[in-house]
């Protein structure tokens, strides 16, 4: 289907050394601009961030440091990347709530007050929410057929227990390897498996206020243990120690963890703090 445009769309997508917008840098911009005439211009770009791309970001990008070194930095790019955009609208996917903040970041890093206001913003992710729910009813009619309404009552605990079950059984079915055709779709009806594919982000304690990071050699190369599983270590996900190991900051400031515990943190973070505290004692003794 051709977009009905009245000024032209950039469809963009960025790759970045990490997903804090004030810290982070654009490693990689790609953009479709398309014409309301139909024309489409494409660019792909590598950017130097002017600092080391952390190893997980090279796993999961396979964007390296050598990629990046020769090529030119944002601010070097800013002037085009301005002429270029400016008077478009933009797309991308979850792009209102990270590529779009990240890249207003930049441009004004670059002494560039790119106005976004005037832009109208598209973002493929928040529609495909918003047309295609993800709630429990939603689960039950795709996996078990039938409406919830026809099974069960609304809103109770008892009847939407009920359903989870058998959305959890019918899942298995569905993605049963022995049955299941496509590769990618296959899930093994193991709890451990089923857990760690539940997961969804790397929080130590619920809030994320620490979080697990896989730890690397000097080389950066990501560390495994002798059953072949990543190393992984503690880290601070907020505030003046953001990105530094939970163990490492109570040796070298232990009026943190009195903070902490007085602080206004929920009692889990309060008691992931004091489990770690215990280990890293332990270990010494």
């Amino acid at each position: 289907m051709k977009l009905h445009l009245t000024k032209p769309l950039i469809v963009f997508d960025l790759e970045t050394t990490g997903l804090d917008l004030v810290k982070d840098r654009i490693i990689q911009i790609s953009y479709i601009k398309v014409f309301p005439d139909g024309k489409e211009e494409r660019a792909n770009i590598f950017v130097n961030p002017q600092r080391p791309i952390p190893a997980e970001v090279v796993t999961l990008t396979g964007i390296s440091n050598e990629d990046v070194k020769d090529a030119p930095t944002f601010k070097q790019l800013s002037a085009q990347l301005n002429a270029t955009f400016t008077g478009c609208d933009f797309a991308g996917f979850n792009s209102n709530h990270f590529d779009i903040p990240l890249l207003a970041e930049e441009f004004l890093r670059a002494g560039i007050d790119f106005d976004f206001s005037r832009c109208r913003l598209i973002d493929a992710q928040t529609i495909f929410h918003k047309m295609e729910r993800r709630n429990l009813a939603a689960a039950y009619k795709f996996y078990c057929g039938r409406k919830m309404e026809e099974d069960f009552e609304a809103h109770r605990a008892d009847q939407d227990t009920e359903a989870t079950y058998r959305v959890l059984m019918a899942e298995l079915d569905r993605y049963n390897p022995e049955t299941q055709e496509e590769p990618d779709k296959h899930l093994p009806n193991d709890m451990n498996v089923l857990a760690e594919f539940s997961k969804t982000n790397d929080n130590v304690d619920f809030a994320g206020r620490i979080v697990w990071k896989q730890l690397t050699d000097s080389n950066g190369k990501l560390l495994q243990d002798a059953d072949g599983k990543p190393l992984k270590r503690e880290y601070f996900n907020f505030g003046k120690y953001k990105g530094q190991a939970v163990a490492d900051v109570l040796q070298k400031d232990p009026g943190y963890f009195s903070w902490m515990l007085a602080g206004d943190f929920t009692n889990d973070t309060k008691q992931v703090l004091t489990r770690i505290r215990l280990k890293e004692y332990n270990a010494k003794k």
